[in-house]
């Protein structure tokens, strides 16, 4: 199992301190979401059915000519290197390491590549697959360079692979719209933006045919019928929706400035996380972490990932830590 953020009763373990007194700034999810409505008892008792309006709720708010909801991106993740067969594969670096290891569970050829060496490298490729708004780093893309790179790898029936996990806060940037094109995958996620990790829920966005043969391999029920009941509610909720949008952006802004403030300038991010690449990583996880503070620690480069505090209790916590860090440091 690869290492993920969120481990959090690990890290109560390891040092000593209750689960109940942390501040979890590990995962890039957001801390709060839409007000829940309550699910209808008759939603428990049923199996999950295909014509409850959640693929048209999902393909109005992706902007998709189709989809085809998975248990969380991650299923999709695991199930599209099935579909093809010794693929050379490159993936814009660094990235969440389940793409790559999907890949090579599967036999591909896997090349971590740079932005810059894309464009070099894309004769050589079967699939290029990327992270937009990229995960840890912030880095984005443009769609004009993604649809360029598409029509390169699709005269030759190549793959385009996008997980836009993060980019519901700049939906323009989206390639939602254009997924019907044969060789563009583009893979969302619901529970970031809408603080419901746990509901296990994402979509595939791509043409019919591609998936038809995924929803074969994946089978029925593969999401249950409270988390579509849910899901549901909140993708027609535009009021809720624009209100959530409103406050990651000014959030993200809001960490990017604490941590600015404490010497820790973010080399990249976005609305929901904030990230350092830096050789003292380390120390000032560790550090945090003895204060009850959890972080996302990547040894590759050597960097951390803020995600978001949840409350004002939360910023003030985090600032007066980053400011004993600071003094120490000096």
């Amino acid at each position: 199992m690869l290492e993920h953020g969120g481990r959090l009763r690990r890290a109560a373990l390891q040092y000593g301190i209750p689960l109940g007194e942390w501040l979890d700034l590990s995962t890039g999810v957001a801390p709060y979401g839409l007000a829940l409505p309550a699910i209808p008892e008759q939603v428990w008792n049923r199996l999950p059915e295909l014509d409850d309006g959640l693929e048209a709720a999902a393909c109005d708010y992706y902007g998709a000519a189709r989809l085809l909801p998975v248990a969380g991106s991650q299923a999709a993740i695991q199930c599209l290197p099935r579909l093809r067969t010794e693929a050379r594969v490159g993936i814009v670096s660094p990235a969440y390491a389940e793409h790559a290891a999907a890949w090579q569970r599967e036999g591909h050829r896997v090349l971590e590549i740079s932005e810059a060496g894309v464009n070099r490298a894309l004769e050589r490729l079967d699939v290029l697959l990327l992270v937009n708004p990229n995960n840890p780093t912030g880095r984005r893309f443009s769609p004009e360079q993604l649809y360029a790179w598409h029509a390169r790898l699709a005269q030759r029936g190549g793959w385009l692979i996008v997980d836009e996990a993060f980019i519901d806060c700049s939906p323009e940037q989206s390639l939602g719209a254009h997924a019907h094109l044969p060789g563009l995958i583009v893979l969302r996620s619901f529970g970031k933006f809408f603080g419901m990790a746990g509901a296990r829920l994402g979509f595939v966005l791509a043409n019919g045919a591609l998936l038809d043969e995924l929803e074969e391999m994946l089978g029925p029920w593969t999401i249950s019928g409270p988390t579509r009941w849910l899901a549901t509610q909140m993708l027609i909720d535009r009021a809720g929706q624009n209100a959530q949008r409103k406050r990651l952006i000014h959030d993200g802004q809001r960490l990017a400035n604490l941590l600015r403030e404490h010497d820790l300038a973010p080399t990249g991010g976005c609305a929901m996380f904030q990230w350092i690449a830096s050789e003292h990583a380390a120390l000032l996880h560790e550090f945090l972490s003895c204060n009850g503070i959890f972080t996302r620690l990547f040894e590759r480069p050597a960097s951390i990932r803020f995600g978001l505090p949840p409350d004002e209790a939360g910023w003030q916590r985090l600032q007066r830590s980053l400011k004993v860090f600071a003094e120490e440091a000096r």
